[in-house]
Parts: structure tokens; sequence; C-alpha cells
């Protein structure tokens, strides 16, 4: 298992200077992003990771409101190997019938990602937590319609925000879990309240310990009252002194 970024986190930074915000990521110590609408900076992007040494084993891309191919072109250029649908709206999300055609249509976006050699997953939010169908999470339901191939990137954060428990969560999805967003803060939806890791209310620890089968634990923060280099740099700090801390926090 290893550590990324999603460059989300710096999207200001970006706009105003990716190759110099790419440059003070690397610098921090990732060796791993995990870029966001990539399709439109996909040439400098590639060119500002080569440079820093860089990879990007997953990407978030709106699959299904999107040119699926130029984005799978993109990031197939890019090096990116799971293309992550990262956001579908609270109302897709209330009842059985719309959850099995949103299904559908990412079982077809993996269809089409496998013919660039590239594997789909998804990200939630709070809403898929909050709403229940058929006894259990909106987001339990979808994974049981996914296609073996599909992967989940679970927002560990935004499922505690949607009341649920995230070792609980993660335990349940069980091996559909390739990838974790590890952010912190007071578990709700005051974005600029999220704090770096180990620093709120998230056991971080136990949700990484939690997915067995994790490939990427991806450091994000959805924005952030403080300086946010600073805030990554202390997520980073605070991921790599895993065996130092793990012990305290037991």
């Amino acid at each position: 298992m290893s550590y990324s970024l999603q460059l989300y986190t710096l999207r200001n930074a970006l706009q105003e200077d990716l190759a110099g915000t790419i440059k003070k990521v690397a610098e921090i110590g990732f060796t791993q992003v995990e870029p966001y609408n990539f399709v439109a900076t996909a040439k400098e992007l590639g060119v500002a990771l080569k440079e820093n040494g860089l990879t990007a084993s997953s990407g978030h891309a709106p699959l299904l409101s999107q040119d699926q191919d130029e984005i799978f072109a993109a990031a197939k250029e890019l090096g990116i190997g799971t293309v992550i649908e990262p956001y579908i709206t609270a109302e897709h999300w209330q009842d059985a019938e719309t959850i099995q055609a949103t299904a559908a249509k990412l079982n077809a976006a993996a269809k089409k990602g496998a013919e660039y050699g590239i594997r789909v997953g998804y990200h939630n939010h709070a809403w898929e937590l909050e709403s229940t169908i058929e006894g259990q999470t909106a987001l339990e339901y979808f994974e049981g319609l996914l296609d073996p191939e599909l992967v989940l990137e679970v927002d560990t954060y935004w499922v505690a925000v949607g009341g649920q428990d995230p070792v609980d969560i993660l335990t349940k999805l069980g091996d559909r879990v390739k990838f974790i967003h590890i952010k912190d803060g007071p578990l709700n939806t005051d974005t600029k309240a999220q704090q770096p890791a180990g620093q709120g209310k998230i056991p971080v620890w136990d949700v990484i310990g939690a997915a067995k089968s994790l490939e990427v634990g991806v450091v994000e923060f959805d924005d952030y009252s403080g300086d946010i280099f600073a805030g990554i740099t202390q997520s980073l700090a605070f991921l790599n002194s895993a065996k130092a801390t793990e012990g305290a926090q037991a």
C-alpha cells in the first residue's frame, strides 16, 4: 500500500502554476498523485509529473457525463490505471431503480475502459451512506450491482459525515475497495474545518487497517482554512510515522 495526493486539494495553486505546484508536491515527499478532470491539462500535467518523478495510478473524471474515449485516452497518456467517477448527486441514491441505472452505466463504462487497459471505479460522498435501500446503505446496495472488475474508492470522511462507521463500511465492502480517501476533521459538512490526518475525529489507522485489499491511500482536503501545503505536509508526515504513532493511538 502506498500514499497519493488528490490534486483537487491544490486546485487553486494548480490553476495559478501547474508546473510549480507539482514540483512542490514532489518536494513535500509525495511520489504519487490522483489527478482530477485531467483531460484538459493532460499534456502539461504529463510533463510536470515526469520532470518530478511522480506517477498517477488513479484519476478522477466524470465518466457518466463526458466523452469516455477522450477520458480513457488521456488517462492512458498519463499512465493512470484506474479512472474513478468522482461524484453522482444525491437524488440518484434515493431509490433502487435509479441506483440500478447508475450501476448499469458504470458497468458499461468499465467495458469501454477495459478496451484501453484501464479499470473503472467510483468515489462516494455522504449521501450514498445517508440513504437506505433494502436494509443497507445505498453504497452497499450499489456495490452489489457492479461487475467484478469495478473497484471502489471509499471517501472515509464522507462515510462518517453520512452517519456510518467507516471501519464497518470498509469491512462490509471487502475486496472491492482498492483506494480510500484519507481526510480528517470534525465530521461535518464544513469543508474548511477539515484537518490534517490524525488531527480530527477519524480513527485513521483503524480505517486503513479495515481496507484489506487497499492499493493506495489518497490524501485529500475538500477545503482548508490554513495553508494547504502545510496541511498536506502534516498529513503525509502523520502517515509516514505509522509505526511510531499506531501504538499510541490504539
